[in-house]
């Protein structure tokens, strides 16, 4: 399906990385973090990544711009944003809200008139206050569906012991053996690649007496095998496979984000998730845009952006989706084709081909993830085992005759409650709306064709 120039913007779904931080080490194996911080680098890249994204969307004389939007006081009704405040300590949560200063920056026009008469402008010369969903890992398995994910350890283990591996390890060995030098007794093993290249490209950035030292092609050469370690541990063959975990969970935010947009009752019409880089490779990957695009089969540069656009075609018809992609300090954006298609994709294929492995809820990811113990899957197997002994009540008949009803009641009530809670129902979504279940998206896009 090719791209209709003259279609009309529906809204956007933004994905957006983090910008500039500190250094940050991960184990290989489990990718468990240590904490960071972002800088003014960062924060300043985010800036200019949101006013980007507000000279596109939100100015009415671009051919971007999504009709009906608010161009100056931010409409909390119109944008729904959030972002994952684990893994990089605040780093994402942090680069969000300067994201937000660039989408909308201060304005007189953020003010407020008193009872007697006195007008009041915000702070910081009108400085809007953006709310930010902060996604709380140990709360969510939302944007970090690769924690404590059983099988993706097993999927990581497998992939360092493949013959595909050990080929690179040897190919790649003397180049490992000559980083001693740059790398402050950091371990050369090509599994340790993310931190060898995290370690040369944050100095790289702000250690000049580093910068100055290093060999011209290094970080180039690092930066490769970093890109091939990294794609291969966060994608998989299979599209429903574990190994694009940090994908399968990141979908149902993109999912509703869609079903926001389509709906015509609904006013939000930008989705915001900000996320580090592995959702990123999964989605690049579960789409076909990394394999019709080796240069993005890899990790994507900080404040880079994917803008999934739903536009609805001149001639009618269903709304399509067009892939748009920013790598950090990019100009502009760049479409590309996906899903092996060529311009715009039907909104209705693109649910085809995603709803079905989409992880939804808490339940659906310890059972992906074998875990029965960590991120709530704990509480949650103990919800289902009083369910189960409530229904083999352990009393005589005729005590069962008159407490069973109500104990039962009362216990699969309490586990009701509590396998809410845990994202039974719901993925990510804690405070202002509640997830829906694809196949409820699937529902509401069928009653909207």
């Amino acid at each position: 399906m090719s791209q209709d120039t003259n279609s009309q913007l529906l809204g956007v779904v933004l994905l957006v990385r983090h910008g500039d931080r500190q250094g940050f080490y991960q184990d290989p194996q489990t990718y468990t973090a240590t904490a960071t911080q972002i800088t003014p680098l960062g924060n300043q890249q985010e800036f200019m990544l949101g006013s980007y994204l507000r000279s596109l969307y939100l100015n009415q004389s671009s051919p971007l711009y999504i009709a009906g939007m608010s161009t100056g006081v931010f409409n909390p009704s119109q944008v729904y944003i959030q972002a994952d405040l684990g893994g990089e300590d605040g780093v994402i949560y942090d680069s969000c809200v300067s994201l937000t200063q660039g989408l909308w920056p201060a304005t007189l026009s953020n003010n407020i008139t008193l009872a007697n008469g006195s007008t009041i402008t915000a702070p910081l010369g009108g400085y809007q206050y953006v709310p930010i969903e902060s996604v709380d890992p140990n709360l969510s398995v939302s944007l970090e569906g690769f924690t404590s994910c059983n099988t993706f350890n097993t999927h990581t283990t497998a992939f360092y012991n493949s013959s595909t591996f050990q080929e690179m390890a040897t190919q790649s060995a003397s180049f490992l053996h000559s980083l001693p030098p740059y790398l402050n007794g950091r371990s050369v093993q090509l599994q340790n690649m993310w931190n060898i290249y995290d370690f040369m490209n944050v100095n790289n950035i702000h250690n000049a007496t580093f910068s100055h030292a290093l060999p011209t092609s290094y970080l180039a050469q690092v930066q490769t095998l970093a890109n091939w370690h990294e794609y291969n541990v966060f994608s998989d063959r299979n599209i429903g496979g574990v190994g694009n975990i940090a994908g399968l969970t990141l979908l149902p935010s993109i999912l509703n984000g869609f079903a926001d947009i389509a709906n015509s009752t609904n006013p939000v019409k930008l989705s915001i998730t900000a996320i580090a880089y592995k959702p990123f490779i999964s989605l690049f990957n579960m789409t076909g845009v990394a394999s019709a695009n080796p240069s993005l089969a890899g990790i994507v540069d900080y404040a880079a952006a994917v803008a999934l656009e739903l536009r609805q075609p001149a001639g009618g018809g269903e709304p399509v989706i067009r892939f748009n992609f920013k790598n950090g300090s990019d100009a502009t954006f760049v479409t590309y084709n996906f899903l092996n298609r060529t311009g715009d994709v039907p909104l209705s294929a693109f649910i085809d081909a995603m709803a079905p492995v989409a992880v939804n809820t808490t339940a659906a990811w310890c059972n992906v993830c074998a875990n029965t113990h960590d991120r709530g899957c704990a509480a949650l197997a103990l919800a289902t085992d009083q369910g189960q002994a409530a229904a083999q009540p352990k009393i005589s008949p005729a005590g069962a005759g008159v407490l069973g009803a109500g104990l039962t009641l009362a216990v699969v009530a309490l586990m009701g409650i509590t396998l809410a809670f845990l994202g039974l129902l719901t993925i990510g979504r804690f405070g202002r709306r509640r997830s829906r279940h694809p196949s409820a998206v699937c529902d509401l896009f069928s009653r909207l064709l």
